[in-house]
C-alpha cells in the first residue's frame, strides 16, 4: 500500500513498502515476474533482500519520474467516519480522484482531496493510500480514506480585546458543535460585549453541501447594537437574518434580511440624522467577487489581488430601504532585492446611490455610507474604504453641527455644539506601503519589520441634490493624506503596528492628528 497524501514519499522510497503495487506495474512483464522474484528473496540473506526491495522500490519512482504511467480507480473506500455521512465524502472528492488517468495525476488529486476534507474543519486529520486493485482488473487501484472524526465535537474560545483608537474594551467568546447531523455541519454561537460601544449575539449554522446542491451554504440570525454618538450622535441596534445562498473559490451571493432601529438618546443629533431615526427594513442581495494571489495576509512581498462589491437594498419591500452600493479594491505587492523589502500599492473606490423616484434629491442610508478613519492597517484590509491612517474613526469626510442647546460653557463663553460626520456616497482612497527587514537578526528571527508608508483619501456627498454641487477638480484638491514610519509585529492572528503618522493634508472638520498610534489589523 502506498500513502498518497504524505509527500515525504517521492523523496524517501523506503517508506512506500516493501512491495510494488500492481497499478504501477507495467505490460512488460514486471507483474509475472514478481511472484518469482519474491521467491528468490526469501534465499538472499536480510542485507540483500532489503537492497533489492529498495532498488525495486527506486526503480518504481525512477519510472514515475520520467513517463506516465496508466492507472484508473477502480473503488473509493472510507474508513474512520463514525458520524459523518460516506455520501457527503464521496461528493466532496471522489471525481476529483476518479478523474485522474495516470499515476501521479492521481497522486496529485490525493494531495487535492486531502486538502478538500481538511478544510471542512471537522476531521482531526485525513490520511489517503493507493492500494492495488482486484488481481483480475490489472492496472487498477483501491483510494482508502481514512479519517479521524474528534472525540468531543465542541469547541470554544473566549478573550478580551482593545481598540486603542477608540480607548474601548470588549469581551468576546465563542462556541462551536461540529458535524452534529453528519453532514460537516457547523453550528455556532457567539457573544461580544464592548464595554461602550458595540454588543453582539449571534447564532448561526453552516454546511459545505446539502444533498445536491453542489455550493456552500449559511444561515445566522443575529442581534447587533453599535453606539456612534461620539461621532455621529445615533445609536443602532439591528436585528436581521443572513443567508449564504452561493460561495465559492471566487464568488459569494448571499441575502439578508434586517430590520434596523435608529435612536439618539441626547436629543442632540443634527438635522441629517435626525431625519433617518427610526424603524426600517432592509431587504438587500450582496454578490462578492474575489481574487487574492499575494503570497502573504500579514506582509504580501508579491502577488495581486482584487475584490467586486454589489449590493441591491430594497428587494419585495416598497417601504424599505432602497440603494445600491458599489466597491472596487485593488492592490499589488512587488519585491525588492534588497533587505527583504516589497512594495505594497492599492486604490479603492466606491458609490452608493438611492434607489427611490427622484433618486438623486432623495437620501442614502447613513449607516450605509462610506467612511474613512480608523487605525486599521490597509495593507491587510482587502474590500476596506475605510482606512486612513492618523484619522479618528469616521473622522473624514462630511460633516453637519448638531443641535444648539441655549445655555453657556464653563467659562461663560456661549456653548459651541459638536458635528456629526455623515460619510460619503463617494468615496476613493489609496496607499503605498514600503516594507523592508530592520538590522538586527534577533528581529529578522521573529518577523519583526519596519515601513514607510503614505496614504490619502476623500468623501464627497452626492445624495440629496449635492451632485449638482460636486466638482472634481475641488475633489481632487481636496484629497487628505498622512505619511509616517512605524514597525510592524506580525503574529498568527493579526498585525500589530506602532506607527508614527504625520498628516499631510486635512480639512477643516476632519479629525486627523500628528503622533504616535497604534494600530491591530486581521486578515
Amino acid at each position: 500500500m502506498a500513502n498518497a497524501a504524505d509527500p515525504a514519499a517521492d523523496q524517501n522510497p523506503k517508506d512506500a513498502g516493501s512491495r510494488v503495487p500492481e497499478p504501477w506495474a507495467g505490460a512488460d512483464g514486471e507483474v509475472a515476474e514478481e511472484e518469482d522474484e519474491y521467491e528468490d528473496e526469501e534465499e538472499l540473506d536480510e542485507p540483500a533482500a532489503a537492497a533489492l526491495v529498495r532498488e525495486k522500490v527506486q526503480s518504481v519512482f525512477r519510472r514515475l519520474s520520467t513517463d506516465p504511467v496508466g492507472i484508473r480507480v477502480h473503488d473509493v473506500i472510507i474508513r474512520g467516519n463514525a458520524k459523518t455521512r460516506d455520501e457527503l465524502i464521496e461528493a466532496e472528492v471522489a471525481d476529483l480522484l476518479r478523474s485522474a488517468t495516470t499515476v501521479q495525476d492521481l497522486l496529485s488529486a490525493a494531495a487535492d482531496a486531502s486538502a478538500r476534507l481538511r478544510g471542512l474543519d471537522v476531521f482531526e486529520a485525513v490520511n489517503i493510500t493507493l492500494d492495488a486493485g482486484p488481481p483480475e482488473l490489472p492496472g487498477t487501484t483501491n483510494v482508502v480514506i481514512e479519517v479521524v472524526e474528534p472525540a468531543i465535537p465542541l469547541s470554544g474560545n473566549a478573550g478580551v480585546y482593545s481598540k486603542p483608537e477608540a480607548k474601548a474594551w470588549s469581551v468576546e467568546g465563542a462556541v462551536k458543535w461540529k458535524n452534529l447531523a453528519g453532514y460537516a455541519d457547523i453550528w455556532d454561537a457567539s457573544v461580544a460585549y464592548g464595554f461602550d460601544q458595540t454588543t453582539e449575539v449571534g447564532v448561526g449554522v453552516s454546511l459545505p453541501r446539502f444533498k445536491s446542491i453542489p455550493t456552500p451554504l449559511m444561515a445566522r440570525a443575529s442581534l447587533l447594537s453599535q453606539d456612534w454618538m461620539k461621532f455621529s450622535s445615533y445609536k443602532e441596534r439591528l436585528l436581521g437574518l443572513s443567508l449564504g445562498l452561493l460561495s465559492t473559490r471566487h464568488h459569494d451571493l448571499s441575502y439578508n434580511l434586517t430590520w434596523r432601529s435608529l435612536t439618539d438618546p441626547s436629543r442632540l443629533a443634527s438635522t441629517s440624522i435626525r431625519r433617518q431615526l427610526g424603524h426600517n427594513l432592509l431587504s438587500a442581495l450582496k454578490y462578492t467577487y474575489k481574487i487574492d494571489q499575494r503570497d502573504s495576509h500579514i506582509r504580501p512581498t508579491k502577488g495581486y489581488a482584487f475584490l467586486s462589491s454589489s449590493q441591491v437594498g430594497g428587494l419585495w419591500d416598497n417601504k424599505g430601504l432602497k440603494f445600491f452600493r458599489q466597491e472596487f479594491d485593488v492592490r499589488a505587492a512587488v519585491p525588492f532585492g534588497f533587505w527583504n523589502a516589497a512594495l505594497n500599492v492599492g486604490a479603492g473606490a466606491g458609490v452608493i446611490l438611492p434607489l427611490a423616484r427622484g433618486f438623486m434629491n432623495s437620501s442614502t442610508p447613513v449607516t450605509d455610507r462610506f467612511n474613512l478613519g480608523g487605525h486599521n492597517s490597509p495593507v491587510c484590509s482587502l474590500g476596506g474604504i475605510s482606512s486612513l491612517l492618523g484619522f479618528r474613526t469616521r473622522g473624514v469626510g462630511p460633516t453637519e453641527p448638531r443641535r444648539l442647546v441655549p445655555g453657556e460653557s464653563e467659562d461663560g463663553s456661549p456653548a459651541v455644539p459638536g458635528r456629526d460626520y455623515l460619510g460619503g456616497d463617494l468615496a476613493v482612497s489609496a496607499f503605498a506601503d514600503l516594507s523592508f527587514d530592520l538590522p538586527l537578526k534577533v528581529l529578522r528571527d521573529a518577523g519583526i519589520h519596519g515601513h514607510a508608508f503614505l496614504t490619502a483619501g476623500n468623501l464627497a456627498k452626492l445624495s440629496e441634490g449635492q451632485y449638482k454641487n460636486f466638482s472634481l477638480d475641488e475633489f481632487r484638491r481636496s484629497f487628505r493624506s498622512t505619511a509616517g514610519v512605524g514597525i510592524i509585529l506580525p503574529t498568527k492572528l493579526f498585525r500589530v503596528e506602532v506607527n508614527y503618522c504625520y498628516i499631510l493634508k486635512q480639512s477643516q472638520h476632519d479629525s486627523g492628528k500628528t503622533g504616535i498610534q497604534f494600530s491591530f489589523s486581521s486578515p
